[in-house]
């Protein structure tokens, strides 16, 4: 049977496409331990749908769909009930349901993402459990970043970083890149890739 197509409702859901577009002016709370170039929400979100679709490859989950939906609405709360750091946690309260609700309330993919933000936050299939492994790694991507700039607060936080690693991740893959990432160079794309020394105008 045919599903009845959504009702047309163009006002609210340009209020949300709008709101959408405001998750770049959102800074991670990491900003307050790092520096101004810092990743904003909308940059994590990016990340996180590319991780998760990485991770997955390696898990054999064929379900790449779902994947990048859930990915791209697992931080969307945020644009209401904002980021929070691990300091942070221990004084505030978020209502990150109602934020998310509020946020998608009238929109033509109320219910579709509804449903993948609600299955995200139970961590019971391995799509969910993946895309927070994705949300996880998108950190310690983020430092090793800063670290090659000079910020060097990746060190002081290893510690922390092993515990999520060893304890809160949940794919095998997510672990290894853990380990990968520590050893890793964020510059290797670019400087071991194909570039004017490496096979161009410059090599020798």
């Amino acid at each position: 049977m045919q599903k009845h197509p959504t009702q047309f409702n163009p006002a609210r859901d340009l209020e949300f496409l709008y709101e959408i577009g405001c998750l770049r002016h959102i800074q991670r709370t990491w900003k307050q331990f790092l520096n101004p170039d810092f990743q904003d929400l909308s940059d994590h979100i990016l990340r996180v749908v590319w991780i998760a679709l990485t991770i997955a490859k390696y898990e054999g989950v064929e379900n790449s769909e779902k994947i990048m939906k859930m990915a791209l609405i697992h931080d969307v709360s945020e644009s209401r009930s904002v980021d929070s750091h691990y300091v942070s946690r221990q004084y505030v309260e978020r209502h990150e349901e109602e934020a998310i609700k509020d946020t998608l309330d009238g929109t033509a993919v109320y219910e579709e993402f509804m449903a993948i933000w609600q299955e995200y936050e139970k961590r019971d299939c391995i799509e969910a459990k993946i895309v927070k492994d994705a949300d996880l790694i998108d950190v310690d991507l983020e430092l090793k970043e800063q670290e090659y700039r000079g910020i060097r607060l990746g060190e002081d936080t290893l510690a922390g970083r092993l515990y999520v690693a060893q304890e809160k991740l949940y794919t095998e893959t997510a672990k290894e890149l853990f380990y990968a990432i520590q050893e890793s160079n964020p510059n290797d794309w670019h400087m071991k890739g194909k570039n004017r020394f490496t096979t161009g105008d410059w090599s020798r």
